[in-house]
């Protein structure tokens, strides 16, 4: 117990927690769950954390951007993975090689949005409310403004009023004002300029949101000529990356081959021997009847606009034609076959599977060099990508390709199960084929034969459908108007008063620009002055 004047001891745990027990059986400083999630809205509703989450959003792209994506280019995952064999399982759990469709990247996008409109929606309401209010009542005493003046005349306060309304029309005028005063705002239009840059930032979003989910993007590598083409279906397409809401059958049908390929090549400089500039020439149709066949001159940054569909050339390579024939003579493997350039030179890799040869399956793997040449030590190399002197190089493995076991990459040439072949009469050296354009050459133990027939071209098409990009536009052009009229709209408040004095009307005028930095002494002169008139020359007080 204590006495009457003594402190009870701290030490006394019942009464440190009768001190501390608030209302409703809690302690002092705690939060209700719900007071908790007030808090938490109004942290993540705040224009902080919007600004740090768009931050976090433009950071978390940067992957997706210098990372092959496994919906956009597989081959290019597979040949990162395989030149990162230590990073590839650490970039896999981490969802690298499909950034924006992995967990975390969802996650940023929607406490983004999320931020955005419970940040921006109140502050709608407040520059509404701005923009429609009245300019404010003239202050008791507009001399104490930093720009003010006052001047005295014989007119009456209410021809000065009325003459200060006519010069004042193009302002807003404030309405039930007082008999002694005229208010008048111009600029007003600076809060719409907020009103529309802060919503044109949900549009953007949305487009976004409605781009990634309703379309696709997809890759294709078509082979240069009238013989080979392109259908807009499913199975035709190498790489393809749809949308979470996207449906098959919203693909628009169209038909198209490259009738023609043009290259520029540079031949002098520094960079003799890479391309310049290269162009297609697409025949393409969408009904396919005979009725409605086009041509269109496919460039870089030139899409091709099929219905909702664009069509982009986003690069080229060769695809020398190759003939393999089995033992038995026949034809196992014939066609152009896609090498993909390592290099602006065009020196490709690619690989032939003739799966249907006898005795044994045969694969090739190896390179192409357009203008083959040996360097000063003797080694191959390529002087340019003008296919001047073309010539193949290639490793034979026979056995079994294993294409039985699922799906392969035409890319990749499984030799888990097969044999190299060896040079006759040198069992430890690999047997290399070196063609020249024309050439064929025999494969020993009576495997067959192969000849290098041509060359052709290819093109790399990137085929997308972006619903939302045209609200995304519109959201980027209003904000940027947005932005404009924020920045360059002053908003000035003028106000007038006039009344009567002993030496005769007092006249006092003032200005008051809110954004800051604006000159409005000269705008309390010019008016001034326009009060006046020129026949007015009574001295100031």
């Amino acid at each position: 117990m204590t006495r009457p004047g003594q402190l009870p001891d701290i030490s006394d745990d019942a009464a440190v927690g009768e001190r501390s027990e608030a209302p409703g059986g809690r302690r002092s400083g705690e939060l209700t769950a719900r007071e908790l999630l007030r808090w938490a809205w109004r942290q993540l509703t705040s224009m902080r954390t919007a600004l740090v989450l768009l931050l976090l959003l433009a950071l978390a792209s940067v992957p997706g951007s210098v990372i092959p994506q496994s919906g956009v280019d597989s081959l290019g995952v597979s040949q990162w993975q395989d030149d990162h064999p230590k990073l590839t399982p650490v970039y896999e759990r981490l969802g690298l090689f499909d950034v924006y469709s992995s967990p975390w990247f969802a996650a940023i996008y929607l406490l983004l949005m999320v931020s955005l409109v419970g940040c921006i929606l109140p502050r709608l309401a407040v520059y509404w409310r701005a923009m429609c209010a009245q300019p404010p009542a003239a202050p008791r005493n507009l001399t104490r403004l930093p720009d003010s003046a006052s001047y005295l005349t014989d007119e009456a306060p209410e021809v000065v009023l009325a003459r200060a309304r006519g010069i004042l029309r193009g302002h807003r005028l404030r309405d039930g004002e007082r008999a002694d005063a005229v208010s008048a705002e111009r600029g007003h239009l600076r809060e719409a300029g907020n009103l529309l840059f802060h919503l044109s930032l949900i549009i953007v979003l949305v487009g976004f949101a409605m781009g990634s989910m309703l379309g696709y993007k997809g890759g294709v590598i078509v082979v240069v000529g009238k013989d080979y083409g392109f259908t807009n279906t499913l199975n035709q397409y190498d790489d393809f990356d749809p949308g979470s809401l996207f449906r098959a059958d919203d693909l628009d049908p169209f038909t198209f081959n490259i009738a023609d390929f043009n290259v520029e090549w540079l031949m002098d400089g520094p960079r003799q021997g890479m391309a310049r500039g290269f162009e297609s020439t697409l025949d393409y149709c969408q009904k396919c009847d005979g009725t409605d066949d086009r041509t269109y001159d496919l460039k870089v940054n030139h899409p091709l606009d099929i219905g909702g569909t664009e069509v982009f050339l986003i690069g080229h390579g060769y695809a020398p034609v190759i003939t393999i024939r089995d033992g038995e003579g026949n034809i196992a493997y014939s066609g152009p076959t896609v090498f993909l350039p390592e290099n602006q030179t065009f020196f490709s890799f690619g690989v032939v599977k003739a799966p249907t040869a006898k005795p044994q399956q045969i694969g090739l793997d190896g390179v192409f060099y357009p203008t083959f040449i040996l360097d000063d030590r003797g080694n191959p190399a390529t002087l340019m990508g003008q296919a001047n002197n073309p010539l193949i190089s290639m490793l034979v493995h026979t056995g079994d390709l294993n294409l039985d076991a699922g799906p392969q990459s035409v890319y990749y040439l499984d030799k888990s199960k097969t044999q190299q072949v060896m040079t006759p009469g040198e069992r430890e050296k690999p047997l290399r084929l070196d063609l020249s354009l024309g050439e064929s050459a025999t494969l020993p133990d009576g495997l067959g034969t192969v000849s290098f027939d041509g060359v052709e071209r290819w093109n790399k098409l990137q085929i997308s459908q972006s619903p939302g990009k045209r609200i995304a536009l519109a959201g980027v052009v209003l904000a940027l108007l947005g932005l404009l009229g924020s920045l360059f709209i002053r908003p000035r408040r003028v106000w007038v008063r006039a009344r009567r004095t002993d030496d005769g009307t007092l006249v006092e005028v003032a200005a008051l620009d809110r954004s800051g930095g604006g000159d409005t002494a000269a705008v309390v002169t010019e008016l001034v002055a326009a009060l006046r008139g020129p026949d007015d020359t009574k001295d100031q007080p």
